[in-house]
Order: C-alpha cells, then sequence, then structure tokens
C-alpha cells in the first residue's frame, strides 16, 4: 500500500480576530499542507480576506498562535494591485526579483512570465493597461518570486473570461500550493481540491471538505440539514423537560437533581444550535415587475457601433419578451456594456434602430456603482426619502428593510464609504427592487457578492417575469440564468449560442491556427515561417520544468564554489569549477530553444 505523507507547511492553533466590537471569527484551529489547492469561502465580512493576512504575515491575530515552516516562501497576492505607473511591465517584474545577482537568470525568468502572463510588449507601460491585464502583471509579479506557498484573494477580479481560463491553467498543475478566495464557483470547480468555508453557523467557525466545490454543496447541505434536524429534537427534549419541571410542588420534591441540571444543559444546548443556525442568514432578493401584457418588450434591428473606428458589433438583431434572459459575453472592451448603454438609451448605435413600446419601464444595475453616493450614510442610501420605504405598495421601516440585505440597525448611520464592496452591490440591489420594471439591465451585479448572495440573486432573476440582459464573467450565475448567450468576439461580429460551453469551444476554435493543407510535392518557401511541430509542442511543454532544473544546478554550482570547504579543497574546487562553465551554457541553450519555440507557436 503506497502512503501519502502529508507536510504541514503553515498551522494556526486558537486563532481569534476582531475589528473594534465587530469579531470575524473566534478560536480557529486550522493546519495547511504542502498539497494544498484549497478554496477559501465565506460570506462577506466572515474574515475571509483577513486570514489571508495574517497567514501571509500582514497582519496579526487577536490571540492564538501561527506556526509556519521555517525558510517557506510565502507570496500574497492582494484583491488591489498597486504599480508605479511609470514603470514598463518588463521593468516591474525585474524590480520584483532584483535581489536575485544573476542578471542572465533575471532576464529568463521575466521573459517566461511574460510569455506566460501572454503579454507582447514589455515596454508598454502599467499606466496604459486595462483593469485585467494590470491584474495578469500582479499574478505574474506574484509567480516570479517562485513561491512555496501562494495565497490568492479574489485573483479572478478585473479578469475577463478568457482571462479567468488562463489563470485556471495557470493553476491546473502548479509547482506550489496555494489558497485562493473567490466567488466564482465554477472556477473554484476547476483550480481546488479542497474547501474551507468561514461561517459562525459552523461549531468550529468553519466547515472544511476535501474534494472540488460540487462535493462542498452537498457535503455542506447534509451537514447544515443534521444541524437544523438537531435543533427539532433538542427543541422536543427541552419542551418535555419544561413541562416536567412546571408540575406542582408535591411533584418538585420527588424530582432528581441531576434531571434538573439536565433540562438546564439542554436548554444551553438548544441555545447554541439556533443561534449556529441562525447565523446562516441570506438575503432577500424578490424583483418586482410591472405585469405588462405583450409579446415584445424590445426590439433591436441591425444595430452597429464603432469606437474610434474599431467596430463593437454590426447588424445586430435580437428581441426581448417576457422571460427572456439573455447573457452577454466576450472579452473586456469588446462591446457588451456599450451594447447596455444603448438598450437602456443612455446611447444610440451608428445605425440601425432600438424599439421601445411606449411606456416600458428599463432598470439598470451599473457595475460602476456611481448611483451611490459615498459620503451619505446607509440609511440615506437605503431610504432617501425617510425611515420608510414603499415596497410592492406597501411601506415598510428602514429597520426592517435594512435587515431584509443583512445590515444591522447599528450600521445605518455608517457613511457608505465605509462599508465593503459586497454590502454596497446589496444596496444598488435594495434600489432596483423598489423600482418595478418589465427589463432589468444588469451589468456585473454579482460583483463583490458572496456565494449565498449570488444564490439568491440567482433565484429571483429566474422567477422575475419580465426580460433579464446580463453581463458578467461568472459563468455557474450565466447558466443558471441566461437562456441564451450572445457571444462578442472581439472583431465586429457577434453570435447567438444556446449556453456557456458552446461560446467557449467556439472561442478555443477561432484561436487555433488552422493549419494548411500540403502535398508531398510543395516545398516551404525560403522565407515561410514554419510552425510548431506536435513533437516540438511536447518539448515545449516540458522545457520550462528543464530551464528550472537546469537553474537549480547552477545555483549548486555558485554555491558550492562559495563554500569555504570546497575552496580549501582543491581537487573539489576543480571539479565544481569544471561544472559551472557547461552547466550555464546549458541554462543558456535551453532559454534560446524556448524563445525560438515561442516565437514560432
Amino acid at each position: 500500500m503506497v502512503t501519502n505523507f502529508l507536510f504541514m507547511l503553515i498551522n494556526c492553533q486558537s486563532i481569534s480576530k476582531s475589528f473594534g466590537i465587530h469579531q470575524l471569527f473566534s478560536d480557529i484551529s486550522i493546519s495547511f499542507s504542502d498539497d494544498e489547492r484549497l478554496g477559501l469561502i465565506g460570506p462577506n465580512g466572515s474574515g475571509k480576506s483577513t486570514l489571508l493576512k495574517i497567514l501571509a504575515g500582514h497582519e496579526t491575530p487577536d490571540s492564538g498562535k501561527i506556526t509556519t515552516q521555517k525558510g517557506l516562501r510565502v507570496v500574497y497576492l492582494s484583491q488591489e494591485d498597486t504599480f508605479h505607473p511609470d514603470q514598463t511591465v518588463e521593468m516591474t517584474l525585474e524590480e520584483t526579483i532584483s535581489n536575485d545577482p544573476d542578471e542572465a537568470s533575471r532576464h529568463g525568468r521575466v521573459k517566461m512570465i511574460m510569455s506566460q502572463a501572454e503579454f507582447i510588449d514589455g515596454n508598454q507601460k502599467v499606466s496604459a493597461l486595462s483593469g485585467g491585464w494590470r491584474k495578469r502583471l500582479a499574478i505574474g509579479r506574484a509567480l516570479i518570486q517562485k513561491p512555496d506557498f501562494l495565497l490568492l484573494d479574489e485573483p479572478t477580479n478585473h479578469l475577463d473570461i478568457q482571462g479567468i481560463l488562463w489563470l485556471e491553467k495557470i493553476l491546473a498543475n502548479p509547482s506550489f500550493p496555494y489558497i485562493l478566495i473567490s466567488h466564482d464557483r465554477a472556477f473554484l470547480e476547476n483550480t481546488t481540491n479542497r474547501i474551507v468555508e468561514l461561517n459562525r453557523c459552523y461549531p468550529e467557525g468553519f466547515f472544511r471538505v476535501d474534494g472540488r466545490y460540487s462535493r462542498f454543496l452537498e457535503e455542506r447541505e447534509s451537514f447544515l440539514n443534521s444541524q437544523m434536524q438537531l435543533q427539532s429534537v433538542l427543541s422536543n427534549k427541552v419542551r418535555r423537560e419544561t413541562e416536567w419541571l412546571r408540575r406542582g410542588p408535591k411533584a418538585r420534591t420527588t424530582k432528581a437533581r441531576f434531571r434538573i441540571d439536565k433540562a438546564h444543559d439542554l436548554q444551553n444546548e438548544l441555545d447554541d444550535i439556533r443561534l449556529l443556525n441562525t447565523a446562516n442568514r441570506k438575503v432577500k432578493i424578490d424583483f418586482e415587475a410591472t405585469g405588462r401584457k405583450t409579446r415584445k418588450l424590445l426590439e433591436v434591428n441591425n444595430i452597429c457601433k464603432s469606437v474610434e473606428g474599431i467596430p463593437l458589433f454590426t447588424d445586430l438583431c435580437f428581441t426581448l419578451s417576457p422571460g427572456s434572459r439573455l447573457g452577454l459575453m466576450g472579452a473586456n472592451g469588446s462591446g457588451k456594456t456599450t451594447l447596455m448603454n444603448i438598450l437602456a438609451g443612455r446611447n444610440e448605435p451608428d445605425s440601425g434602430t432600438v424599439f421601445r413600446p411606449d411606456g416600458v419601464r428599463i432598470v439598470f444595475f451599473d457595475q460602476r456603482r456611481e448611483q451611490i453616493n459615498q459620503s451619505e450614510t446607509l440609511r440615506q442610501a437605503l431610504s432617501p426619502a425617510g425611515d420608510t420605504v414603499n415596497y410592492r405598495g406597501a411601506p415598510l421601516h428602514i429597520v426592517g428593510w435594512a435587515k431584509r440585505f443583512l445590515f444591522q440597525p447599528d450600521q445605518l448611520d455608517q457613511p457608505v464609504n465605509r462599508l465593503s464592496g459586497g454590502e454596497q452591490a446589496r444596496i444598488l440591489i435594495a434600489r432596483l427592487m423598489l423600482q418595478a420594471a418589465d427589463i432589468l439591465l444588469l451589468d456585473e451585479p454579482g460583483n463583490d457578492l458572496d456565494i449565498p448572495s449570488l444564490g439568491v440573486l440567482e433565484e429571483s432573476l429566474v422567477d422575475f417575469p419580465g426580460a433579464v440582459v446580463l453581463v458578467t464573467h461568472d459563468r455557474f450565475f450565466l447558466d443558471t440564468v441566461a437562456t441564451k448567450i450572445l457571444g462578442f468576439n472581439g472583431n465586429g461580429n457577434s453570435v447567438m449560442y444556446e449556453d456557456v460551453d458552446q461560446w467557449i469551444q467556439d472561442q478555443n476554435q477561432l484561436n487555433t491556427p488552422v493549419k494548411k493543407k500540403t502535398t508531398g510535392k510543395e516545398k516551404p518557401r525560403k522565407n515561410q515561417e514554419i510552425k510548431i511541430t506536435y513533437k516540438e509542442r511536447l518539448e515545449l511543454a516540458a522545457i520550462e520544468e528543464k530551464i528550472l532544473q537546469a537553474e537549480g544546478e547552477l545555483e549548486e554550482c555558485r554555491e558550492n564554489l562559495a563554500n569555504p570547504a570546497v575552496i580549501d579543497n582543491a581537487a573539489e574546487l576543480a571539479r565544481w569549477c569544471g561544472l559551472l562553465q557547461p552547466t550555464q551554457e546549458k541554462v543558456d541553450r535551453l532559454y534560446a530553444r524556448w524563445d525560438e519555440l515561442e516565437s514560432r507557436t
């Protein structure tokens, strides 16, 4: 029998963390091993990012102890990317490894990471990069440090669907363990082998399941159902014991002391279980439709739009009817948000028409959140008119309305700018719910929402009787909500697809070079570019590992040549001196071959 021995790299013992009166987590004990591909999830405010910062050494727990394996190189990728705007991509990466004294090694590592991150121009300034390419650079900056343990906080933020698929490939077979925080359930399914959820609804403060996210969902549901059943059993027991304790004085004189104590213990246990179960609350989302009776809510006829001479879409046609749920997919800048603004009437197409019946009600969720005044209080943001909101024709007090979106009464007078991204997203959703609509235009509505809130939002959109147009890079969200996918291919073309997988397969085919058929008589012209062969593709796939191994051998040579024991031993000194030059040449040959193969792919 083969036994897999796991080495614990990081160990947390009874750690707790609070900010002011708000406790994030308490008395958590958890370890992380050398095979971790762990997804860390939990409701907004549960302490996920703070725990990651504690593991990275950027925060300290209020109590408890963190033990890290000696010499472990922990690299932390923050949600927010900080760069010097005047530096180029190449300069940013070079600065990250400036402590490496070997210039050739630094150059090779930079070139390798640039290729891995798919940067074509290393001289491009960071200030000119889009959000998605800044995120790629941040990930590249983390990888170039050769982490022994990588911590990633929301690494898919700002990445478009192609970027997310790229990152999934990076994490498919890494040389390092990692922990990542994400609300992207498809990404979690494809990149993790273990899930940990931080949540006060669990007795230990967290729930850990070995396996993919889909298995976690099954185990979590089973556990929470068992916990609810336990509450029911305890409630019945407490009721019987309470009735027994309430009997007359004569009965009480015959009661055994241990039974009275047992009744109190049962009550305490029931209180604890109730507290755990009530901690698993979800936001309540329910959009109001106008009830408009019509077969067509909006009709798009042959519209075209270009930006700075570059076509985004041409001759685009579709119709929105009650029950239509259209998902928009494509790279950043391909025209999704532009189309949403045209549908909302904020912008006009270059040609073609958008027909909206008289009186049709369109409500727009803006991903930039410009609708929120950051200086006003939560109370003002939720209910500008006073302490009462009118929901579906009935008045509702602001406290009850706030609780529906998981806000506590003591938060109502906090300024909006002190709320998290997820809390601000819930404010916008609350505002949408106060507006009866025929068409909901939702541009990245799931940004910053935790997974439970995403699930409730999905259910509400599926139940909405009007039409929905949805922009998101969350494949799980799209698969759940959208009945059709409008895919933007980035070249002015757009195609209607049945589902997300069909669009991804089409994109893969578009990005795969088509090999021209040749006869045996044909010979390549003198200056014709020779494409990479299948054998060379296998060589390219393995060459990175060979380079790392050769660099390790070169480093070993240098370390031994600096070792006093070797210096004092003439034979050993000669041996390592003899190895140094051929090892350096081997590294140089591998890098040259790698450059050659990369240039032909």
